[in-house]
């Protein structure tokens, strides 16, 4: 969720670099992860013909307050010039490519929807994100999600100790531009934990080898923002919502990540 500007950085405060979680802090993460993919099954399930961004929206803060954790987004603090967040959920329609703020328009026979959702259960933060068809979607719209999906677990599968934040944002690139599509380089992927946002920044481009080392304790939020047309984006006045310039439709899915000993840990599933 709020995907980190490329700069200035989004860190915790007086910090530099990652901050490493312990076993039993993973495992406090992975319960927030799994109570978060409850919720996003919930609302992906909901987004049907004939719903409003707004009903999704509240179906989200329902769910996750049902799970004795808090919403993550709702609140959240705005940039220079921009309100505070008003959702629980970024619902991200068709060209929107990020930060979509939820409100009355209805889903229509066609649409591509991303659902940005996350909460905060216990202290600790889980942000993950799906995109929905909305009925019978276009050939390209299809590619487009199933690439952007398929990006995401090229990026998990980078995600390996001793690796570098490089390696994840290479694979990413080359699974998107292989299909003809662009990732989005303005906004990034970033670190999660008690913070929305901490270091290490994700950049879903980059060269192998490069950027910081992944180590075991680190944990990520990769997201893939894919547009079909031009990577470039352009922000609404609302000073949330960010657009793909040339109109074109995005997609958007995230998973929060634990680097382990044994691999990349996805935390946010069931």
């Amino acid at each position: 969720m709020f995907a980190a500007r490329r700069r200035p950085k989004m860190s915790a405060k007086h910090h530099t670099g990652p901050i490493l979680k312990s076993a039993a802090e993973i495992e406090a993460m992975a319960a927030a992860g799994a109570a978060l993919a409850e919720c996003l099954d919930l609302v992906c399930a909901a987004a049907t013909v004939g719903a409003t961004l707004l009903e999704l929206d509240g179906i989200a803060e329902a769910a996750i307050r049902e799970r004795r954790a808090i919403p993550a987004f709702l609140g959240y603090p705005g940039g220079p010039g921009a309100p505070d967040f008003p959702g629980s959920i970024c619902s991200s329609l068709n060209d929107v490519v990020v930060h979509g703020i939820p409100s009355p328009v209805r889903l229509e026979d066609g649409d591509l929807l991303a659902i940005d959702c996350g909460l905060i259960l216990d202290g600790w933060v889980a942000d993950s994100a799906r995109t929905v068809a909305i009925g019978s979607i276009t050939a390209e719209a299809a590619e487009l999600k199933s690439v952007t999906e398929t990006a995401l677990q090229r990026g998990i599968a980078a995600a390996q100790a001793g690796n570098t934040v490089g390696d994840i944002g290479a694979a990413v690139q080359a699974e998107v531009e292989a299909a003809g599509f662009q990732v989005v380089r303005s906004l990034v992927g970033h670190g999660v934990g008690r913070s929305m946002h901490e270091e290490p920044q994700v950049p879903n481009y980059g060269t192998r080898g490069q950027g910081p080392r992944l180590e075991p304790g680190i944990v990520i939020a990769i997201e893939p923002m894919v547009n079909i047309g031009t990577p470039d984006v352009t922000l609404d006045d609302d000073r949330w919502t960010v657009r793909t310039a040339d109109g074109s439709l995005s997609a958007h899915s995230e998973h929060t990540i634990a680097i382990t000993a044994d691999g990349p840990r996805i935390l946010t599933t069931r």
